[in-house]
């Protein structure tokens, strides 16, 4: 099933979608998957020329596949230019997800800062891409594609602070316009940038993730590559905490992101 079938079906039925196995991470279901999902469900309960500028979302639990998760939404308020929403995504009766994300209208303003410049890279052609293999590497990979150009590949005892490359959805892919929804995909398909640092095969996983989107968004296809690139702040106790970016292949800025993360070794 494809991301954007997913993305169709929870616009129609977000309360009894069930998540199929190939978009698994282990016992749950792809996180970017899930938060992209939820979101979905939000930005139908606010105006259209209200952007979404923040996501802060938390995950309770593992989603698990094949079982039917309820997508519900809150409108918290309604003010002349910002509206504050709370998604809970829950399945078997217990709250998995949460996210409260933060939708702006622009507004005249004095203030125009731009970002810093994107980090160079090697072309996408001349970098490894991680490949997707059956009962080894999670299910979800089989749609999003990852070429490293910074930092090394997991498990393999790098103790680089980056880890990035491009990213993008690989498969059968509907080519349509890149929104959030796909965004929250991409950034969250890269593993935990600990795990690299470590030289055997341990489990890792997001606990708290805050994204800001840059709006309004680029005009990008679902086929395009995207350049990303995490740094880690801080790392010990089995927690980590890195702070990573998002542009696109001319090094305009997309996204900002912040994970902190469990490690188990």
């Amino acid at each position: 099933m494809r991301f954007s079938d997913l993305l169709d079906a929870v616009r129609s039925q977000p309360l009894e979608l069930t998540i199929p196995a190939e978009w698994a991470q282990g016992r749950a279901s792809f996180g970017g998957l899930v938060a992209a999902l939820q979101y979905e469900a939000m930005r139908a309960r606010v105006p259209a020329d209200r952007p979404v500028r923040s996501l802060a979302i938390t995950f309770v639990g593992p989603v698990e596949p094949e079982v039917p998760v309820s997508f519900e939404v809150d409108v918290l308020r309604e003010g002349k230019a910002v509206s504050q929403v709370l998604g809970r995504a829950l399945q078997k009766g217990q709250v998995v997800t949460l996210i409260q994300g933060s939708f702006g209208a622009s507004r005249p303003s004095e203030v125009a800062v731009t970002a810093t410049p994107a980090p160079e890279m090697k072309h996408w052609d001349d970098c490894q891409e991680l490949p997707y293999v059956k009962g080894m590497t999670p299910e979800f990979m089989r749609h999003l594609a990852m070429r490293w150009s910074v930092g090394g590949l997991p498990f393999t005892g790098n103790k680089s602070r980056e880890m990035g490359g491009w990213v993008r959805l690989r498969g059968d892919v509907k080519e349509e316009a890149v929104t959030e929804s796909h965004i929250l995909a991409l950034v969250d398909a890269w593993p935990p940038a600990l795990l690299p640092h470590l030289n055997k095969v341990a489990m890792g996983s997001t606990l708290t993730w805050t994204i800001e989107f840059v709006q309004p968004l680029l005009e990008l296809s679902t086929l395009d590559w995207c350049k990303y690139l995490v740094e880690i702040e801080h790392a010990a106790d089995g927690y980590g905490h890195a702070a990573a970016k998002l542009w696109n292949a001319e090094g305009q800025l997309i996204a900002m992101s912040r994970q902190t993360v469990t490690i188990f070794a």
